[in-house]
């Protein structure tokens, strides 16, 4: 049989199990910090790992903090020394250039935006041309039409006049004619 434990041996058991639970995942931290390229800091780890700021100083977590910062400050040198990273008055360079590239585009953009608006403020004033002298076209052909017509009923009424006319002096004769006639026929005989 098992001797019967005591509750501080197993509440030292379970320090024990929590403390290397613990190291295991600030561990675990800083490899997937390293394997996604972020910064390994002491704070860093302690929080990403949700641990206090003392474990990552002791002991065991400390060395394997120090060895990936030890990497990272050596593979940031080779990066430097081998030309893989720019310089800072490279990307500097790089900045004025594409500033002074930027300014340029939107100058050309500005223009093609002026050149588009003045072609198509051509293009309206030419469509408006267009429509306006078509209007002028038709009240043209209109005014033409009613002048014909005009004339044309100024001519009927001339000839109606000059009916009417011709009617009262076939009127006026055939009275006087009539006129005659009643002064033969009073007449005593």
């Amino acid at each position: 049989m098992t001797a019967s434990r005591t509750p501080a041996q197993v509440l030292l058991e379970s320090r024990r199990r929590d403390s290397q639970q613990k190291r295991a995942r600030a561990i675990s931290v800083v490899n997937a910090m390293k394997a996604r390229g972020e910064a390994i800091t002491f704070l860093g780890v302690a929080r990403e790992a949700g641990v206090s700021n003392w474990l990552v100083y002791s002991a065991g977590v400390r060395e394997h903090i120090e060895e990936a910062r030890k990497g990272q400050a050596r593979a940031k040198l080779r990066e430097n020394t081998s030309g893989i990273q720019a310089s800072t008055a490279s990307l500097a360079t790089d900045l004025q250039l594409a500033r002074a590239e930027l300014a340029s585009v939107r100058e050309e953009r500005d223009r093609l935006k002026d050149a588009v608006q003045r072609h198509l403020g051509q293009q309206l004033q030419q469509t408006g041309a267009k429509e306006l002298a078509a209007r002028v076209n038709e009240l043209q052909e209109g005014t033409k039409d009613l002048e014909k017509r005009l004339a044309d009923s100024q001519a009927e009424v001339q000839g109606l006049r000059d009916a009417l006319q011709e009617a009262q002096d076939d009127l006026i004769a055939a009275r006087e004619a009539m006129r005659g006639m009643m002064r033969e026929q009073n007449r005593p005989a």
